[in-house]
């Protein structure tokens, strides 16, 4: 059997969550058994190039990025559809110059791509899921239709969380549930003394409530909900002393966030607007409350998990991914997705009571070794070193 050498493709270069997720992912695969293909430059080829892993972009005069799922009309969707299996055509010679053996695709347009390309290349194609396929994100018979597009080209699945795998067909294919997962140094112990890490790796102490801070995490869109947490904070009994939203726009959000500054500005609230960071660690660091306001059931969370692994008291949606993680009272508290009411109820709870916020920190950071993704990049090498089907050779 010929070595593994799975090529991830990727309709986008920008660093967003999907795009990190697959950084730490094929980090922790073997190395020298993994590349990733793009279709433009960005970002994400530097910070690839960064860790050793091995990148090639593949550029045409279609834009990917143009076909915008959730908005387009049919028409739109045929055409778009169209660029996409002949740019799919093109990266199946990158594909096989690489010598593959395995393709995974890590997007609906990705998969589009990936079954021209795959079948060029002569190599089997999996789809690597990082969102839910239901009507909540793309419409009811958008949705059947990528869900029956997926079965008939993927030989298998890799889902980010077992809700968004309960989201495909899987019927005689192989699946799995592959967390995106936290990356920790290979020797770190929770139970080790944290007095020894360096200052900013340390976890920090619970602050009284007048002097909480607040860390909302993630791309400024509306389905993330940052305006219903504006409106749920202004009617808390304690405000914070600082709330830090962090993240940037993509696409047509830029407006969003234009909202969110007019709220925070009108309800006086103390809010500071970061923009894109790379790493938002060092602010998770920082805070004593993490909040996740999804107002769709979240894929997955990689936030939350992040969050607990920095010492935050995490607040989470429900359903969705986060109820794979939180256990309600013991390491964050859930509360149900688009409920203001409910949400200023947890913030209060959590803000008024510094001992209850040391309670669940201690427990959460636990709870993140649960995500190392070091067991993900175990699962998904597994299951590509043991996928059936055609290696394309030389000759």
């Amino acid at each position: 059997m010929a070595p593994l050498k799975a090529v991830f493709l990727a309709h986008t270069a920008a660093p967003s969550g999907a795009e990190l997720a697959t950084l730490r992912l094929v980090s922790a695969m073997p190395a020298g058994q993994t590349a990733v293909l793009y279709t433009e430059d960005g970002p994400m080829l530097r910070l690839m190039a960064a860790r050793g892993i091995e990148t090639r972009v593949v550029t045409t005069s279609f834009d990917s990025r143009a076909m915008t799922i959730d908005k387009a009309g049919i028409r739109s969707l045929l055409v778009g559809a169209t660029g996409l299996l002949r740019l799919g055509w093109t990266l199946g010679a990158t594909v096989r110059d690489l010598e593959a053996t395995v393709l995974v695709a890590g997007s609906t347009k990705a998969v589009l791509m990936g079954a021209v390309a795959a079948r060029r290349a002569r190599v089997p194609l999996v789809w690597h899921v990082h969102d839910r396929v239901s009507r909540d994100y793309f419409g009811r018979v958008l949705a059947l239709v990528i869900r029956v597009l997926g079965w008939v080209v993927a030989r298998a699945v890799i889902a980010n969380s077992g809700g968004t795998l309960a989201s495909l067909y899987t019927w005689r294919r192989a699946a799995v549930v592959a967390y995106p997962g936290v990356e920790f140094p290979p020797d770190n112990d929770t139970a080790a003394d944290e007095s020894a890490l360096p200052r900013e790796q340390r976890p920090q102490e619970q602050r009284p409530a007048g002097e909480t801070i607040i860390a909302v995490v993630g791309r400024l869109a509306p389905w993330k909900g940052q305006d219903l947490f504006l409106r749920a904070l202004a009617d808390v009994k304690t405000l914070p002393r600082e709330v830090f939203l962090v993240g940037g726009t993509f696409f047509d959000e830029e407006p969003y966030r234009a909202e969110l500054e007019v709220h925070a500005t009108a309800l006086d609230l103390p809010v500071t607007f970061t923009g894109h960071v790379d790493d938002p660690e060092s602010y998770l660091r920082h805070a004593d409350i993490l909040v996740h306001c999804s107002v769709l059931p979240e894929p997955f969370g990689q936030v939350v998990v992040e969050g607990m692994r920095a010492g935050c008291a995490v607040i989470a949606t429900r359903p969705g991914g986060p109820e794979e993680i939180v256990e309600p009272g013991v390491n964050g508290l859930l509360v149900t997705a688009g409920d203001r009411a409910e949400l200023t109820r947890a913030l209060d709870t959590l803000i008024a009571d510094q001992e209850l916020r040391v309670k669940l920190a201690d427990a959460a950071r636990v709870r993140s070794r649960d995500f190392d993704v070091a067991e993900s990049g175990r699962i998904v090498t597994d299951l590509l070193t043991g996928l059936p089907g055609k290696r394309w050779r030389r000759g």
